[in-house]
Parts: C-alpha cells; structure tokens; sequence
C-alpha cells in the first residue's frame, strides 16, 4: 500500500508532496507536447517541430495513433500503470531526444507536472495545448476559476460527494463511457438528483458531441470513451448538504459510540490546523470522524485511520466514501506498533488509547518540528496521562463540558454529557 499516492491538484491550495524516486541517468531535457482530440492539425509549429525531432516518443496508444505513420521516431506506448514506470523509461532511453505525449495542458492533470517533479522544471520544455477543461467551460460558457474539477480517472466516482453544493459548476474528468451513468446514480443516490449533466464527448475533436440530461432521470446509453460531464449542482428540497467546516452533524456517521462528537470534534479540528497538502494520522479512529473532517478542509489534504477493530474499520471506510474522501487510508492494527511503517505526520489526533503504554510517545516522537498533537480523554486515568504529557511537553489543556437540551418529564431540561480533557501541543525544533 503506497501511502503517498495522492488525488490530482485541486484547483486550490497546493499540492501535496509526494516520493520522488531517483532518476540517475535521466535525460539532461524532455519536450512535453500537448496534444488535444483534433490531433495533429491542432498543434503548434514548435510543438510539430518538437515531435519531428524525438529519436523516442511516449504516450497513450490513442495519441501516437495521431502522429503520421511516416514520422521517424520510435513510439512507445504508456505501461499500465504508467507513474511508477516512468522514472525507469527515462532512464532507459536517457542518450536520445525524449518527447512525451501528454492529452491537453501537461501541466493541468497531465504528466508533465510528474516530469518536472522528477526531473526538475529546468530540464523539461512544455508545449501546452488548450485543456478538455477550457474548452468545456468555453462551450458551458462557465468561468473557469469558478469551476471544480475532479477526476474519476483511476479514481473512486466518491470524491464527487465533497463537492455536493448546491449551484456549483462541477466538471468530472470521466474514466471512460459509463462515467456518466454512474455519476448521476451517484448524485441521484446523495439526494442531488435535480442536478443538470451536460456529457460532452472528443471535445475538440472533429466529432465532438453533447448529451444534456438531469441526473434522476438519466437514460442516456453509453456514448464515447473520451469524455467529461458538466454538472450543475443541484438539490431536492429535503437534501442536506454538508458544509466543508469540521463539526459535522453526528448523525452523519455510522457509527457504534465510538465518535469523537460534534462540539469536541471541531475543537480538536481547529487545534489540528490542517493545511493543504498535510497528512493526519488519526490513531484510535472509531468512526473515523475527525480523518474524515480533516481530508473534508481541503481536496489535498491526505489522512491515516488507525483502528483495531475490524467492524469499526469497516465502518471508517464506508464513512469515507459516503463523505467524498474515499482515498482516506485505513490500517488495521493496534497502536502504537502499527505507527512504525506509516509515513511521517503533520498532525496526530489521538482519539482513543491515551492509557496504552507508549502510545502518546510514540505519536509525539514521530511528529516533525511543527507538528501539531491533539488527544483526548473521558477518564480519570486518560485525563493523568495527558496532564503528565502537558508538565513535559508545555501546550494547552482544556476541558470541555457540554450540555444539551432534552424532555424533561412534560419539560425540557439540560442533559450534561460526558466531560472530555483535551491536550493540544506543538512540537517545537530542538535547541540546537
């Protein structure tokens, strides 16, 4: 399991740093051409010329298919799976002129942001053609930074759930023909059924087509492989709709008891500060709620659930999907010895197990400068545990007490829940 695999850019925030692997030997340039569904007529002179002059080119079958058959060069199609192959192709072919192939803008969902990260942006020369994105949104006539964009290439069809809200334009990179389809079981089943799909198939291309329908009502049959759908959010009167803002409704989870509530939620979010690009590592998850919020803030913002039940797992992956964050990260295993093979934190929210032997240490140690820990308690022995933690360590503790009204006989009284003591501390760099 690679926990750096990360979702494509979104179109805020930065992207999350992920594992670069060496590339001893690469080539000293790469050319990144672009190339759209109106193939070569649509390319520039330079990017013709760039083409022209490769001794090897790479890319998916459907693009070198428009190169014309009478250009010397070797074509090498993309492996399946094409990333974790590339660094070696590069280096395999590191003594010829390398051009890559890349559907679009390279640097919008494409290979060559991934070329740059490995090489290095000096060592690559990008020949960028107009995105299936812009031109969708120039035939929607939608304001292109005024769209989401999410990609269901590779990728669970969930992640469209985060960005149910109502008047949204949304645009879904579709995986193939039955993107479609799905996608509008998807919004019908999420109460969005209202919402207008407009498919819009090879755009760009000479045989560019279009299929509008609402998602309810869906009976459109499977039409070309290369395509996006423009979706319109909308809403049945009776839908709610979740906010990005941590504190959650309760009830939004499944859940067993073991939920770290709505008011100590948000709490224990705004402490946890997530920025984008950061990785959580929520230890003793229950449901999962507080990966779930954390990932919610921001489409790059990534998270590990550690839980030892496997019922409660199970749950945590089912709250990811339902919640749009399917690429939240579940391991099965007890703390503190699982937290050894998981990749260094930003944060760390201890929700459960503050009084295993080690665990809280464990979790501290593995933060980097900066770092942000959050724990929890509900017991006399937790709540000794954290006060020792803040003598050593310095942060705040804070108790937090929480009343709710309820029927009281033929009244209506306050029901006081279960106090909770939170401990929240920054690592700070060692003295040098």
């Amino acid at each position: 399991m690679n926990f750096l695999t990360t979702g494509p850019p979104s179109t805020t925030g930065t992207p999350p740093t992920t594992e670069v692997p060496s590339t001893a030997g690469a080539p000293a340039t790469v050319a990144v051409v672009g190339i759209g569904a109106d193939g070569w007529s649509g390319l520039t002179p330079a990017a013709r010329a760039a083409i022209g002059a490769a001794g090897v080119l790479f890319g998916g079958r459907r693009q070198l298919a428009m190169v014309p058959a009478e250009l010397p060069v070797d074509r090498i199609a993309w492996p399946s799976p094409m990333l974790p192959a590339l660094p070696d192709l590069l280096a395999t072919h590191a003594d010829r002129r390398i051009c890559v192939l890349a559907s679009g803008d390279p640097m919008w969902f494409g290979v060559g942001a991934r070329i740059a990260d490995l090489l290095g942006p000096d060592r690559l020369t990008v020949y960028p053609h107009p995105s299936s994105i812009s031109l969708a949104c120039a035939r929607l006539g939608w304001a292109v930074e005024r769209t989401t964009v999410v990609s269901a290439v590779g990728r669970r069809l969930d992640r469209v759930r985060r960005a149910l809200h109502p008047g949204r334009n949304l645009l879904v990179l579709s995986a193939d023909a039955g993107t479609p389809a799905a996608l509008a079981a998807v919004f019908t089943e999420a109460g969005f059924g209202a919402s207008e799909l407009t498919v819009l198939e090879s755009v760009g291309g000479p045989d560019e087509g279009r299929v509008t329908g609402v998602a309810a009502g869906w009976a459109h049959p499977p039409g070309a492989a290369l395509n996006l759908v423009g979706v319109r959010v909308a809403a049945a009167p009776e839908t709610r709709v979740l906010s990005t803002v941590p504190g959650l409704p309760d009830d939004a989870f499944q859940h067993d008891g073991a939920l770290t509530k709505r008011e100590a939620r948000a709490l224990a979010l705004s402490r946890l500060a997530p920025l984008p690009g950061e990785l959580l590592w929520d230890v003793g998850a229950g449901s999962g709620s507080v990966a779930v919020e954390w990932m919610r803030t921001d489409p790059s913002c990534r998270a590990v659930a550690v839980e030892s039940r496997p019922d409660r797992a199970d749950r945590i992956e089912a709250n990811a999907g339902a919640l749009g964050v399917p690429d939240l990260v579940v391991v099965r295993g007890a703390a503190p010895a699982v937290l050894a093979d998981l990749p260094r934190p930003d944060a760390v929210f201890v929700g459960g197990g503050v009084t295993v032997s080690g665990l809280v240490d464990a979790a501290w140690a593995a933060l980097p400068a900066g770092g942000r820990l959050v724990a929890h308690a509900v017991t006399i022995e937790g709540e000794r545990v954290l006060t020792e933690q803040a003598a050593r360590r310095g942060g705040d503790l804070t108790r937090l007490g929480v009343e709710r009204a309820g029927p009281l006989g033929g009244f209506t009284g306050w029901r006081p829940a279960r106090p909770l003591v939170q401990w929240a501390a920054v690592k700070r760099a060692a003295p040098a």
